[in-house]
């Protein structure tokens, strides 16, 4: 096979730290029925390609990481050529798969790769898969919630959005803000405090500074309608302090594999519903309604990103995925990125 068939890929073969992570070199795929091929600019790292990593065996050398962005660089048969050139997002990539976006040139169905407008960055686009339809699907199982956001779809409804300075909190605070809810974000420190309000939380509330129930509370008297939580176990009586009857809690982090408890009678009585969230597996419908609405957001220049957002990126060359796995790991605040071409 000529060099020209060949690309440079990160790859793991068996489970474990950071170490098993390989730069190689591959062939490159071509794409099947209803794929694309995409020139990959960025791969994006959330905390699941860590963890998938450290976990099951992948039974053959695997790239890792879900989320990317690049251009059409070919399609299969019966895909439109017309897409050859065009910027988008990724999503999903590796998921049942082989092939994430680690590498130059990633194959996949030809639905997980988004259109990107042109006033969106490469690194935007790397950032929005898991965080973005994380956030959308939390912010949507709301009791009589909607099932995809638009401008004023969360209208008179209040959120509380609890590490508002992640990539999942920061999206939801964005998405949130863009439906119409009144935002509060918690924080742990000053600096976190100034990304959640430059991403347009109303509100934001240091809870190691301040008592957060009671702030929250007092923010938000009739109580709070719906809560995107990243620290289930942990915030467990202060999510029931500040919900109104009927709220929901819609948690998406496990906290190394923490055990939620909550008082059966109080939930009951106050009709009150805890509900988990994890992109890979939800209705597809779901998935489809999250790509939508986050298309639209960007399309309305309501979903930003990079430190004037409150989303840094952190970006490390292809070999060093590595250390950007490290990063993700080690709680670095904003959005890790893997640049594998300019």
């Amino acid at each position: 096979m000529s060099t020209e068939n060949m690309q440079q890929a990160v790859v793991y073969a068996k489970p474990g730290g950071s170490e098993v992570l390989e730069l190689t070199t591959r062939p490159v795929a071509e794409p099947g029925p209803g794929e694309v091929r995409v020139a990959v600019r960025l791969s994006g790292v959330n905390p699941t390609d860590w963890k998938s990593r450290t976990g099951a065996d992948p039974g053959a050398p695997k790239v890792p990481n879900q989320d990317g962005s690049g251009v059409v660089d070919a399609v299969g048969p019966g895909v439109d050529p017309g897409l050859v050139g065009r910027r988008v997002w990724l999503w999903e990539a590796a998921w049942q798969r082989l092939d994430g976006t680690a590498q130059q040139y990633v194959v996949l169905p030809v639905r997980q790769a988004v259109p990107l407008p042109d006033s969106a960055s490469f690194e935007l686009g790397a950032s929005l898969g898991i965080p973005g339809m994380t956030a959308h699907r939390a912010l949507t199982l709301g009791q009589h919630g909607p099932s995809r956001l638009a401008p004023g779809a969360l209208a008179g409804r209040t959120v509380l959005v609890a590490g508002g300075a992640g990539a999942v909190g920061n999206a939801a605070i964005q998405l949130a803000h863009w439906a119409g809810a009144t935002v509060i974000a918690t924080v742990s420190s000053d600096e976190k405090r100034r990304l959640a309000e430059a991403a347009g939380a109303h509100h934001v509330v240091d809870y190691k500074a301040q008592d957060a129930a009671v702030t929250v509370r007092a923010l938000a008297p009739d109580g709070v309608d719906l809560v995107v939580e990243v620290a289930v176990a942990a915030n467990t009586a202060l999510d029931l302090a500040v919900l109104a009857n009927g709220g929901t809690v819609a948690f998406y982090a496990d906290d190394a594999g923490a055990e939620l408890t909550v008082p059966v009678r109080e939930s009951m009585a106050r009709n009150l519903r805890w509900l988990g969230v994890l992109v890979y597996t939800m209705p597809e419908q779901a998935k489809d309604d999250a790509v939508a609405a986050l298309t639209d957001a960007l399309a309305d220049g309501a979903y930003r990103g990079g430190e004037e957002a409150g989303l840094p990126w952190h970006t490390y060359p292809l070999a060093e995925a590595a250390a950007a796995h490290d990063a993700v790991s080690g709680g670095a605040v904003g959005k890790v990125l893997i640049r594998v071409a300019d």
